[in-house]
């Protein structure tokens, strides 16, 4: 008799608590080896390609395609022996699900590490959205999320979010009368919301009601979770400016100097190099002489962490938003390493396909702002680390060069720095090293 193993969404590292379910890559009725991927997952890091560690015939699927699941709810079901494969499945395929390889053995990639255990939180069951390999029928559309009053029914309610519980006690409203909207009749937070605004406004008038509701929804507006990329990104954010005392300091630089080495640079034969690659030399060369700025503040020790290796971050906008990939031990990186580094990171995160490894890490952040056709900015720092460089862009201004009058290539750098790590004149020195470096390269060749 074969045996059907539950599968459950993995800890996929870094504290991630949850995944929503982008694609799912095999049907109910598939046959599946072991490590072969069987959903492709969105988390607040990156997409994932989710490995399943038994090979069989997949007898269930759980969540549609856009849910939101927790660490440890179930993803899929398998039979797990040859005779539960189906009559024309190919020999290959037979053998590869049975025998040993129907041993259970840990992801590829997953659950290797646990000196850092992820904040976990409790899990309710998730019901299956498909519990037997049948024909699916046609899905009918979802009704609008209006309460729909109903006697209460036994058995549990069907909410989740502990935070729509208190919402829906605060406010008076029984959970059992309410039909959620959510997957599976879950009850979410617009249903709550809803029942509250039906229990406080008057009842419109038959020939008025419509009308009403469309107002309503205007002057609503459209709400967007903050959940995700976006909810990691303003969670971060927000923690960097409740903890971190920083400061800004900034400087317009002579560019030119630096554009002509670059252009000398990739007119001979070999890799072409960019010019974040060649600030980001510049930037390692700095916190070689300034090391307090690639640091960070240990709180529970109360102690400041100068940090041996420089691992660069850089600021990548993406469909999905704003990603900081990180360059590991930069400090050892030519500028043809480095632009490769760049080259191979931005087009992982163009396609979707950075690992959370590729995003955490960093100790210092390099952030091109220029490329967005702005001069200045001040950046919030990029918790935890210490420091933050910023870099408008390259533009013809007039300047003063060699006592005479020109048109030079300006830009504008900013350092952002944490003040507990460091005072002013340590941030002004680090600042100061990288202008004149991009003012005269001659200064970073003599340094190192």
């Amino acid at each position: 008799m074969p045996q059907v193993m539950e599968f459950k969404l993995p800890d996929l590292g870094e504290g991630l608590t949850e995944a929503e379910i982008v694609r799912w890559l095999v049907a109910v009725g598939d046959v599946v080896a072991i490590d072969q991927p069987v959903v492709e997952v969105e988390t607040a890091k990156a997409m994932v390609e989710v490995p399943c560690p038994y090979g069989g015939v997949v007898t269930a699927r759980f969540g549609e395609e856009g849910t939101e699941l927790p660490v440890g709810a179930p993803l899929i079901t398998v039979a797990v022996g040859a005779s539960s494969l189906p009559a024309e499945a190919p020999a290959a395929q037979a053998a590869e699900a049975e025998g040993a390889g129907n041993v259970p053995r840990p992801l590829i990639g997953y659950g290797e590490d646990h000196s850092r255990p992820a904040r976990r939180r409790r899990v309710r069951p998730v019901t299956a959205a498909v519990s037997a390999p049948a024909v699916t029928a046609p899905v009918a559309p979802v009704a609008p999320a209006v309460p729909v009053a109903a006697p209460a029914p036994s058995g549990p309610v069907p909410v989740i979010s502990p935070l729509v519980r208190k919402l829906a006690k605060d406010g008076g409203v029984d959970l059992r009368a309410l039909t959620g909207s959510g997957p599976d009749g879950l009850i979410l937070r617009a249903d709550v919301e809803a029942a509250l605004a039906a229990l406080r406004a008057p009842e419109p008038a038959p020939a008025a009601a419509a009308a009403a509701a469309a107002t309503t929804a205007a002057a609503q507006g459209e709400r967007i979770p903050l959940k995700g990329l976006r909810g990691l990104v303003a969670d971060k954010l927000s923690r960097s400016r409740r903890e971190i005392p920083d400061a800004t300091c900034w400087v317009d630089a002579d560019a030119t100097e630096l554009m002509a080495a670059r252009a000398a640079m990739n007119a001979v034969d070999g890799p072409k190099i960019s010019v974040l690659a060649l600030l980001a030399r510049i930037c390692t060369a700095a916190l070689a002489r300034y090391p307090e700025l690639n640091s960070t503040v240990d709180l529970e020790a109360n102690e400041i962490v100068r940090l041996p290796a420089v691992h660069l971050g850089f600021a990548a906008q993406t469909e999905r938003g704003l990603m900081v990939p990180v360059v590991r031990d930069a400090q050892h990186r030519s500028p043809e390493s480095l632009s490769a580094e760049f080259a191979r990171l931005t087009e992982l995160a163009r396609t979707g396909k950075l690992t959370p490894a590729d995003l955490t890490g960093g100790t210092f952040t390099l952030n091109n702002y220029g490329v967005f056709g702005v001069d200045g900015s001040t950046p919030i720092i990029n918790h935890p680390e210490a420091a933050m460089l910023g870099v408008g862009r390259i533009v013809p201004k007039p300047w003063v060069h060699e006592g005479e009058l020109a048109v030079r290539k300006v830009v504008q750098l900013s350092l952002t720095f944490d003040h507990r790590v460091c005072d002013g004149g340590t941030a002004g020195g680090f600042l100061r090293y990288v202008a004149d470096c991009v003012e005269s390269p001659a200064v970073l060749l003599r340094s190192l």
